[in-house]
């Protein structure tokens, strides 16, 4: 993955050799060269393209959200107040934002995606916290899962056991639920002051933006459109809106975290916390895969030919979350850290690489941190709301179908969307695997391929331990925990 320094410049043409800037911006994928752990400079090895503010928009939103999701739900379990998640949420932004966003993504692995949050983690924060978990010690254990995961190739292996169908039946189960989701927390949100219809219109004109700029060939101004809609109509009809986070500076300091009277007001964690989140943490980077493969896939389906060398590197990413979430852990923040999905999916509709718009989107969480009112705008539900709709789940929805148009791979999808809604995507993403390598669904010829390690012992045995794990802290619907201190939580 590495060329000489001239290589991108001496490859690269200017935008007026194109005759349209689609055109452009597939020769610059084609042409870019990133060096592997080794310095990526702006003007040498990449370019700032107008295109990059679209991802870098979303992906602060999205990491405003999720963070202040995540927190929340630790300070909720723990009685600590509003103002401690605000104050962390900034704190974690600056982590992100100055540790790892822009060092890694932007200037020493332009392969790396960003490190976000876990946002399918956050249900189980109550019962992380119940079960006698400690914040530092769930994030200790998952960076050092994580940590040999990468190293060990493991994230590239299970991509390549995943097959398309597999990947697809995951984007649309994703998808849809996620489109569920905002529409029923937008309701929700119109409905608290008596105004369920303006959800309804937000939606309608959402819906007739996006089909417009689909229609025009330039989806990746969906976000921007998205939420200056959204935002306006909302105002215009009457929604409630205040700036109410003040400009300022978090504390810094790590000692003030993990204080036995400050900050988590928890003190360092002992050895039987780390007991205590060991399933969690499993589980955790577990439910990497499923969501590495499907950023992965999609960047690949958005993306010309020719472009292998600026795909997302699954393992690269694992180790720069995995280090990302050990760093964050011992300066005191809260975050969960995994693939950061509101940045690399409208990279991948804008079609651009990640190191640009990770430039950028250190910049937005570092303002957005420092001046604080730009996350209220944020995480003001329409805005919210729409830039996931139209900048995430939607898309997933149609690399899915696109990804299940052609031969068997119907097969794998149905079974992995009706496994993933009866437990999670994890387990419908691990037993769909297994059974698609088997031959017993999709394409048998591809099962033969694999060899005794691919096509049973492997999915086997990723299999057997998940449901262990999940079997053992009661995540089986009607089923009772396996494992005696977790029943009853």
């Amino acid at each position: 993955m590495t060329d000489s320094h001239d290589d991108y410049r001496h490859r690269r043409r200017p935008r007026s050799a194109f005759a349209s800037r689609a055109e452009y911006l597939e020769h610059e994928l084609q042409s870019m060269a990133p060096r592997r752990w080794r310095p990526n400079l702006p003007g040498r090895d990449y370019r700032f393209e107008l295109e990059d503010w679209v991802p870098a928009m979303a992906a602060t939103i999205g990491k405003i959200v999720m963070v202040a999701a995540i927190v929340a739900a630790f300070a909720g379990q723990l009685g600590l107040s509003d103002d401690f998640v605000i104050e962390n949420v900034r704190y974690e932004m600056l982590i992100a934002a100055l540790l790892f966003v822009v060092l890694v993504s932007g200037f020493l692995n332009p392969t790396s995606n960003l490190a976000g949050t876990h946002g399918p983690l956050i249900p189980l924060v109550p019962l992380i916290v119940a079960s006698g978990g400690h914040p530092m010690a769930l994030g200790l254990m998952i960076g050092a899962l994580g940590f040999l995961l990468g190293i060990s190739k493991g994230g590239s292996l299970l991509a390549r056991l995943t097959g398309n169908g597999v990947c697809g039946g995951l984007l649309l189960y994703l998808g849809f639920i996620g489109i569920s989701g905002q529409i029923e927390s937008l309701f929700a949100w119109a409905e608290s002051f008596d105004m369920a219809h303006l959800a309804f219109v937000v939606i309608i004109a959402t819906i007739l933006m996006y089909a417009y700029l689909e229609h025009v060939q330039m989806r990746w101004l969906a976000i921007p459109l998205g939420a200056l809609l959204a935002g306006a109509l909302s105002f215009a009809m009457g929604a409630p809106f205040e700036f109410t986070t003040e400009p300022g500076i978090p504390t810094l300091n790590p000692l003030y975290w993990w204080g036995e009277d400050t900050g988590w007001q928890l003190g360092l964690p002992s050895f039987h916390h780390f007991v205590a989140v060991a399933p969690f943490a499993v589980l955790a980077v577990a439910m990497w895969s499923p969501d590495f493969v499907g950023h992965r896939v999609f960047q690949q389906l958005n993306y010309p030919p020719k472009t292998d060398r600026v795909v997302m590197n699954m393992d690269d990413t694992m180790v720069t979350a995995s280090a990302r979430q050990v760093a964050g852990s011992l300066l005191g923040g809260g975050n969960i850290s995994s693939s950061w999905g509101t940045y690399i999916v409208p990279a991948a509709i804008a079609r651009r690489p990640i190191p640009a718009g990770a430039v950028l989107t250190g910049l937005l969480c570092v303002v957005a941190a420092l001046w604080g009112y730009p996350m209220d705008l944020a995480v003001w539900q329409p805005v919210l709301s729409v830039a996931l709709m139209v900048g995430v789940y939607v898309p997933l929805l149609e690399a899915g179908m696109q990804m299940t148009r052609k031969g068997k791979t119907t097969q794998s999808a149905a079974v992995v969307i009706f496994s993933s809604a009866l437990v999670n995507p994890v387990f419908g993403w691990s037993l769909t695997v297994l059974l698609d390598n088997l031959g017993l669904i999709g394409c048998k010829e591809r099962g033969r391929e694999l060899g005794h390690m691919g096509r049973w012992i492997i999915p086997g045995v990723v299999f057997a331990v998940l449901c262990t794990v999940m079997a053992g802290i009661g995540m089986f619907p009607g089923v009772p925990a396996l494992w005696e201190s977790f029943r009853g939580l």
